[in-house]
C-alpha cells in the first residue's frame, strides 16, 4: 500500500468545528469540493504523493524529528481527535500557524532542498518510500519529482497563507 501525503486548505471556523467534533474528520476528508463552487465551506486539496517523507527529511535532516514549523508534514500541528484517517490522525494548523509555515518555506530554494538529500541516512532512518541508495544521486528525473512536489507544496501553503486559511495535513 502506498502512503500518500495530503493537505487541505479550509477556514479557521471549519477547522474549529472539526476540533470540536473530531469524529467527523473521516467524513469531511472524503468530501470533494472546490473553492470555485461558491460553497461557504469550500476547500482546496493537494496530494504530494509519496514525496511527503522525503521532503520532510530534506527540510529537517531527520525522518521523524523536525526543525520547528518545517516539520509540519510529519510532526507538528494539533491532532484532530484520534481517528485514524489512513496512517494516524489528521493534524490541523490555524491560519496563524499556516502563515508561519509559509514564511519558513518561502526562502527555501530548489538547491537548498536538494542539499538536504542524503540517500544513506534516508535509508538508515527508513524514510518512505525507501530505496534511496538504489536511486542515482545524479538522476535529474528522480530528484525533479521531489522538487516539483515541493514547489507545489510551497505554492499551496503560500496560497493558504495569503487567503488567511487553515490547513489539515494527513497521510492515507
Amino acid at each position: 500500500m502506498s502512503m500518500i501525503g495530503n493537505l487541505r486548505r479550509l477556514s479557521d471556523a471549519k477547522l474549529a468545528t472539526l476540533f470540536a467534533a473530531p469524529a467527523s474528520i473521516g467524513d469531511y476528508l472524503e468530501q470533494e469540493g472546490s473553492p470555485d463552487d461558491g460553497d461557504d465551506e469550500a476547500f482546496a486539496d493537494l496530494d504530494i504523493e509519496k514525496a511527503w517523507h522525503g521532503i520532510h527529511f530534506m527540510l529537517n535532516g531527520s525522518a521523524w524529528e523536525s526543525r520547528g514549523v518545517l516539520g509540519f508534514l510529519v510532526t507538528c500541528g494539533a491532532e484532530i481527535g484520534k481517528e485514524d484517517v489512513g496512517y494516524g490522525p489528521a493534524r490541523g494548523f490555524t491560519s496563524v500557524e499556516v502563515r508561519e509555515i509559509s514564511k519558513a518555506l518561502h526562502p527555501i530554494t530548489k538547491e537548498a532542498l536538494l542539499a538536504g538529500y542524503d540517500a544513506e541516512t534516508m535509508d538508515a532512518q527508513t524514510v518512505y518510500p525507501g530505496g534511496w541508495t538504489e536511486q542515482a544521486d545524479d538522476d535529474p528525473e528522480f530528484m525533479e519529482y521531489f522538487v516539483e512536489q515541493f514547489e507545489q507544496l510551497k505554492d499551496f501553503v503560500d496560497g493558504a497563507a495569503k487567503e488567511g486559511e487553515a490547513l489539515i495535513v494527513f497521510i492515507n
